[in-house]
């Protein structure tokens, strides 16, 4: 489902604790911008010279799919089931969602929360961590990194009950501001050319929504994705490089 940005909902920004992360290198944009490419020259880059991390912070329904597949005799058919569940997750529905749907959607925020855990102890420990994705309270929808529940019609007390703890789970990680988020901006067409099984109408979602994120304040360093790979990646490092040594400081 196509969303018009101008009726994008958006939760009220009310004042959120920043919490510095050092280290952290975050980094996002739509699929086919090339983070993963990114993610992983810039972790052979700094692992030179540093320990280095890399974490993927989406919400992992894929990996969490593939080992449900894995199961046998009821494996595929069950991961498909919920694979059907989970999509009611990344953008409004005029029904709400049933109980399942609901379970799933919230078990894959904790899950994400679960992995987020980490960051504070590697920080702490002077790990350099790098990131794919990065989770945001500003927007409701996986799509883009935020609440799933807060995507979808939440009406049983169930529904509401899981949604206000979700939200609370996205706004404490929220609160905690990487080093430097690195945004690789596309269009919706050159995405879709670089990722043609993924859907056009999310693609649209996403580089509409995902350039007018704030990350609650954190530093953001915006790159055409579409430039050359080897401007992209220089400038990212010369950035890291500034970032990093400002947090030592």
């Amino acid at each position: 489902m196509e969303t018009n940005q101008s009726e994008l909902q958006r939760y009220p920004q009310s004042s959120l604790p920043r919490h510095p992360l050092a280290g952290v290198i975050a980094v996002v944009g739509c699929d086919g911008s090339g983070k993963s490419t990114l993610t992983a020259d810039l972790l052979a880059r700094l692992s030179e010279k540093n320990h280095v991390e890399w974490l993927y912070l989406g919400q992992s329904s894929g990996n969490i799919a593939d080992w449900i597949r894995s199961v046998p005799v009821v494996g595929a058919a069950f991961a498909r089931y919920l694979a059907r569940k989970a999509e009611r997750a990344h953008s409004k529905k005029e029904a709400a969602p049933d109980t399942l749907t609901t379970l799933v959607i919230y078990l894959l925020s904790r899950w994400r929360a679960h992995k987020f855990h980490r960051l504070p102890g590697l920080c702490k420990r002077g790990v350099i961590v790098i990131t794919d994705r990065y989770p945001q309270a500003e927007v409701p929808g996986f799509y883009f990194d935020g609440t799933g529940l807060g995507a979808v019609k939440a009406e049983s007390w169930l529904a509401r009950k899981l949604a206000a703890r979700e939200l609370r789970l996205y706004q404490w990680m929220a609160s905690h501001l990487p080093t430097l988020v690195i945004r690789l901006n596309i269009d919706a067409d050159t995405a879709h050319a670089r990722k043609p099984d993924h859907k056009l109408s999310m693609l649209r979602d996403k580089t509409s929504v995902i350039p007018t994120l704030h990350f609650n304040g954190a530093t953001i360093l915006d790159l055409d994705g579409r430039d050359p790979y080897a401007e992209v990646l220089d400038a990212s490092l010369h950035a890291i490089d500034a970032a990093l040594g400002k947090s030592n400081t």
